[in-house]
């Protein structure tokens, strides 16, 4: 039902004859895309856990699921489900078998997790598990399901198959998982690793394999990140040191029976060095990823790189919008979308200091940036120093979590850590169509983060005011029938 308008006829009726009756529509005016955060979760370093460093994988039944590298009822991290409105429930916590030196034989600090077509979340541990247990182990991979039923599938012995996988896992389309380990390994560089659903793991490449004549690893080394299958059938990762410049980092790409090669080694110039984060492959086939040192500015890059490793630098950070940046995503609207640890770095004394709680930001394919929020704005009760990429979840929005920062803080007085949604609001449009002594204004109703203002002047002086008259929704815009009066009247959307 429409409400009539100080007595005349209703809004609907009103408005189709004014449509009808107008004869000029003047241009239409964007506004600029805004944004809106919400914090959905903090941490209080309890049992529900701390220090998130990994992110989000939104499960087919609408929760995202993610894990906690610290906390829990045993201090070893755990696994979680998060609603979309924010009620976290703790699944699983690490910890819960031990040895007699307290050593986690389940596994320790978790990373990252992804959901198989089996239904169940995979993910693996930096530390713990059976195998060299006076170090505190090499880490495991596990399964659980989504009510928190957890079997450790491997636990890494530190030798020859790798240790400390540093990352999560990605399922090939042939059903198996595929990841890294940081070190270990036939020389001690780190591995790729492939892995059936029930536990069976084989190693697939040793990094160092192919050393300089100093035993420097020409091949990579220190594979801190996952990896991503391309649409050719190869994964593509990167590794953090080694390559053929100095121990800049690589970027390379292995088959399913373990051919590799590499694709690019980085320089530690204009094109950054020390690749920390995983690629993620757009929809133009190209992959994209980003470097947490050097470039133009000395603070890292976002790179674009071709399957047959033709690499372009895109964007350098800049101190005071971000730096070391991690992982990225595409949206639905083309653009790649991520997160910087913080904001920049400054020098004193030969050595190097990070500042700032880091940053949200957007890129095109074609290196136009924006920063699109920045933790210090909330002097880190939003959470602070996010370590892990974004996902984009079924809704539109993007989830991430901060590995510090929020309203909880443990003894020593750090922020535990938080979930976020950031809910991207489209550049609205707005069209203003005269119609004798009224104008008609209209823009989408999903910019509801923008006030209709009005003016009687554009001089640098003008004063604008919330528009007298509430706007009624028809057919998916926000509709305002506006008298005109004097002899000239201004309009615009302002957040």
């Amino acid at each position: 039902m429409t409400e009539p308008v100080s007595g005349r006829q209703p809004v609907l009726a009103l408005l189709m004859r004014l449509l009808l009756a107008a004869v000029l529509v003047l241009p239409v005016f964007g506004a600029q895309a805004g944004v809106v955060f919400t914090t959905l979760y903090s941490f209080t370093g309890t049992n529900d856990g701390a220090f998130p460093y990994a992110g989000l994988v939104q499960g087919n039944d609408g929760y995202f699921y993610g894990t906690t590298s610290a906390g829990g009822t045993n201090g070893a991290g755990t696994v979680f489900k998060i609603s979309t409105k924010g009620v976290l429930t703790s699944l699983y916590a690490f910890g819960s078998i031990t040895n007699e030196a307290g050593v986690a034989l389940d596994g320790a600090n978790p990373w990252g997790l992804v959901q198989s077509s089996d239904g169940y979340l995979y993910g693996t541990t930096y530390s713990g598990g059976t195998n060299g247990t006076v170090f505190g182990g090499y880490g495991t991979v596990f399964r659980i399901n989504t009510n928190g039923a957890l079997t450790i599938l491997y636990s890494f012995t530190g030798t020859n198959e790798g240790a400390y996988p540093y990352a999560g896992l990605v399922q090939g389309s042939d059903g198996s998982f595929y990841g890294t380990t940081s070190r270990g390994g036939t020389n001690e560089d780190g591995t790729v690793f492939k892995m059936s659903t029930n536990g069976a793991l084989a190693t697939l490449y040793d990094f160092g394999t192919v050393t300089d004549t100093y035993g420097s690893p020409l091949d990579g080394a220190s594979p801190y990140a996952g990896l991503v299958q391309g649409n050719d059938g190869y994964f593509y990762g990167t590794t953090a040191g080694g390559g053929t410049n100095r121990g800049s980092g690589t970027v390379f790409k292995i088959s399913t029976n373990g051919l590799f090669s590499s694709l690019y080694s980085f320089t530690g110039g204009n094109d950054g060095a020390y690749p920390e984060a995983g690629l993620v492959q757009g929809s133009d086939g190209n992959f994209y990823g980003t470097t947490s040192w050097d470039g133009t500015n000395s603070i890292g890059t976002v790179f674009r790189i071709s399957t047959n490793g033709a690499l372009t630098s895109l964007y350098s950070f800049i101190n005071g919008t971000g730096s070391q940046a991690n992982g990225l995503v595409q949206g639905s609207d083309g653009n790649l979308y991520g997160t910087t640890c913080v904001d920049g770095y400054y020098f004193e004394f030969e050595q190097v200091f990070s500042y700032g709680a880091g940053t949200v930001f957007k890129i095109s394919t074609n290196g136009a940036y924006t920063s699109l929020y920045s933790f210090d704005t909330d002097n880190g009760t939003n959470g602070a120093n996010p370590q892990a990429g974004l996902v984009q979840g079924s809704d539109g929005n993007f989830y991430g979590t901060t590995s510090s920062g929020g309203t909880f803080t443990n003894q020593f007085g750090q922020g535990c850590g938080t979930i976020f949604r950031l809910t991207i609001v489209p550049e609205p449009q707005l069209s203003i169509i005269p119609s004798g002594p009224y104008v008609i204004l209209t823009w989408p109703t999903n910019a509801f983060v923008f006030t209709l203002q009005s003016s009687t002047s554009l001089d640098s002086s003008a004063s604008w005011s919330t528009n007298s008259l509430a706007p009624v929704v028809i057919g998916g815009q926000n509709v305002v029938i506006n008298p005109i009066s004097g002899t000239q009247m201004f309009f615009r959307l302002s957040q």
